[in-house]
């Protein structure tokens, strides 16, 4: 199937709107590279850091992209997690987070994320992992893990999305912007809501109860808009934004666990 032609995101490439929507975070000094590593090169002179926390070369995996003010290394406990699941879990920075180069921006990330999948596939194939592959997205990583989808629809098992945001204008306000000053409509943003309606796979989306950043309605709506006949909406009672794990980590997990057709060992 033909790619899709890329957006123009020059609306949301702006200063003003990427000093909000990007809090690069650099990596500790004291984490040193290791097997489980990979710079991805993106751009020229750009690379972009990857952890693959393997587990089996059947099993299934997750290609993560994290929350806004999040880095890789920041998943390397859960990555354990994800493994005594019997879940590969490969987790993707943006340019100028962890030790990835170069400084990020909207039009950057959406068009990095297809050099990042295309790299995974090709590394895990390369180890010889053959198990189905998922693409996840958390908050911000919400637009890059819709726009894989949207894209590659034949290459990709299932979708989730956690915390992700159906329309960008209700974010860009509450992160601070006056969207009507920087000449910003919905129509120029990510199109998260288009691109779930043309997904047909297996979907889980998890959000939190009362989460501030993003409403639970757009997970609501992302449920809603979503092509897909076997579709999970999982609200985290009493969660917010950055806390929606540690208060509904169980349902959390086994939601996934069910979407990829694993059973309560994990096997």
């Amino acid at each position: 199937m033909e790619k899709q032609q890329m957006p123009d995101y020059k609306a949301l490439d702006q200063p003003q709107v990427v000093e909000r929507l990007f809090h690069p975070r650099k990596e500790e000094a004291h984490r040193k590279l290791t097997e489980k590593d990979l710079m991805i090169p993106v751009d020229t002179g750009v690379t972009v850091g990857a952890c693959f926390h393997l587990s089996a070369k059947g099993a299934p995996s997750i290609l993560f992209f994290h929350g806004n003010g999040e880095i890789v290394s920041d998943y390397d406990d859960l990555g354990g997690l994800y493994n005594g699941m019997g879940i590969n879990f490969i987790v993707a920075d943006y340019r100028g987070y962890g030790r990835s180069t170069g400084s990020p921006s909207v039009s950057t990330m959406m068009t990095d994320c297809h050099r990042i999948f295309d790299a995974v596939q090709k590394h895990l194939e390369a180890l010889g992992f053959t198990g189905p592959l998922t693409v996840m997205g958390r908050s911000l990583g919400s637009a890059p893990a819709l726009e894989l989808t949207a894209s590659n629809p034949g290459s990709i098992n299932a979708l989730i999305i956690e915390s992700g945001f159906a329309h960008a204008e209700p974010l860009l306000t509450t992160l601070g912007i006056d969207t009507a000053g920087i000449g910003f409509a919905e129509a120029k943003g990510f199109g998260n809501g288009d691109k779930i309606s043309q997904w047909s796979g297996p979907t889980l989306i998890i959000h939190a109860e009362f989460d501030h950043i993003i409403p639970f309605s757009d997970g609501q709506a992302l449920y809603d808009a979503c092509g897909a006949t076997e579709k999970t909406l999982l609200k985290i009672p009493n969660a917010n934004h950055n806390d929606i794990f540690y208060r509904g980590m169980k349902p959390y997990m086994e939601a996934i666990k069910t979407l990829l057709g694993l059973s309560a060992e994990g096997q």
